[in-house]
């Protein structure tokens, strides 16, 4: 694998950005399912810690899938920096270790150094990506369309062992401890159906799981003894974490066709009859149902203390109550928001189709801020080294940071 030399270095001296660029196209997400080759919220029940403001290894921020970020957002907003990708980016980054991966729809993974904003390697695999990355250990874990799932080196880009699954890989892997805290363990969900507990290392099976039906989602770990998602069943898989066996199934509506988030042992989750559910873990049936309007929701959820917060395809996010899945608030754009949205302590942000990255008032959906960056936004935002990254449906990756407004 050919390294690539350095650009310039540092966060924090601006570079041009394509902010004005116009949209070429509107990026859909590709992994539908049919697209087959409680009581009010409490302590106990809240969501776990927040991500960590300087990196962002797996996807939605942490193994519970939470969404959640410890900190303010950045404040007026600037587009820093930008990398171009060779097509559109359709999932959301990972960032740690100095650099940031990312997919595209041509099948590419991008390493980007952090530090020269310039790119240290990229590796083709088969088929487009549509699942964010995992990074660890001087690894990175991403699955392709084109029915593997491979481990890379995040040095030099180089394959350290793949796996054959019997269909594509379109949802991001997880990183969890392993019960008794001795190893890391790999989560990944197939669209063959399969469940597979990894070992980092090498690729073996600790344990697997067949639900029998597509999975889109990523696996959320959930107390430290269930594993979670949905499938195009449309049921909530529980599993028993140390060894894959089935605990529970939530029957829904619909197909599932995007991750779940967890608070405590709560799982939340869109499904495609416009509908979020609630369901406990080990619960015999959802906590409560929060019926939408003529359109899906169609985006992981994201969840802090009072609220659950989603992308519809009604041009909206929406803001729903925890404790008794009520409406809580609307925040309209010009287009789909397929975008899922992360949650700081003072803002949620989500891109939309339309081009911008908005913040709202977590609190009654106020808009704090909006960014025009000129692509049509269907990838979630990461935060990371202080800055929120987002790759766009023309191919840029954009880093943003507080400016000087």
């Amino acid at each position: 694998m050919k390294l690539l030399p350095p650009r310039r270095r540092g966060w924090s001296v601006p570079l041009p950005s394509v902010a004005g660029a116009s949209c070429s196209c509107l990026f859909l997400l590709l992994a539908a399912c049919r697209d087959r080759s409680t009581p009010p919220a409490d302590a106990a029940d809240s969501p776990a810690p927040p991500a960590p403001a300087t990196t962002w290894p797996v996807t939605r921020g942490g193994p519970t899938l939470s969404g959640r970020v410890a900190g303010p957002a950045p404040a007026s907003p600037e587009v820093e920096w930008t990398f171009p990708l060779e097509s559109p980016a359709m999932a959301e980054a990972a960032a740690a270790e100095g650099v940031i991966v990312v997919g595209d729809a041509m099948g590419w993974v991008y390493c980007i150094d952090v530090e020269t904003r310039g790119l240290r390697w990229k590796f083709e695999t088969g088929d487009s990506i549509e699942a964010a990355p995992a990074l660890e250990d001087g690894r990175a874990f991403v699955g392709s369309n084109d029915g593997f799932f491979y481990a890379l080196d995040l040095a030099t880009g180089d394959k350290l062992w793949s796996i054959e699954g019997g269909d594509k890989f379109s949802s991001a892997p997880n990183l969890v401890p392993s019960p008794d805290g001795s190893a890391t363990w790999l989560l990944v969900n197939g669209f063959d159906g399969i469940t597979r507990c990894l070992s980092p290392a090498d690729g073996s099976e600790v344990w697997t799981y067949d639900a029998g039906s597509p999975i889109n989602g990523t696996p959320a770990l959930i107390d430290g003894r269930f594993v979670a998602f949905g499938g195009c069943d449309n049921v909530v898989h529980v599993l028993r974490f140390e060894d894959g066996t089935l605990a529970n199934e939530l029957a829904t509506d619909s197909q599932i066709t995007h991750s779940v988030a967890t608070a405590g042992t709560t799982i939340y989750s869109g499904n495609y009859a416009n509908q979020l559910i609630a369901a406990e873990a080990t619960g015999e049936q959802l906590l409560w149902v929060h019926e939408g309007g003529e359109f899906p929701f169609f985006s992981a959820p994201a969840v802090d203390d009072r609220h659950v917060y989603i992308g519809c395809r009604d041009k909206a996010l929406h803001a729903v109550n925890r404790g008794d899945g009520g409406p809580a608030w609307t925040f309209p754009t010009g287009a789909r928001v397929e975008s899922a949205p992360i949650v700081f302590d003072d803002a949620v942000v989500f891109g939309s189709s339309d081009g911008r990255l908005y913040a709202a008032d977590p609190a009654d959906g106020g808009e704090i801020w909006r960014l025009d960056l000129g692509e049509s936004l269907t990838a979630a935002p990461i935060f990371a080294g202080g800055r929120i990254v987002i790759a766009g449906g023309d191919g840029t990756l954009f880093v943003v940071g507080t400016g000087s407004g």
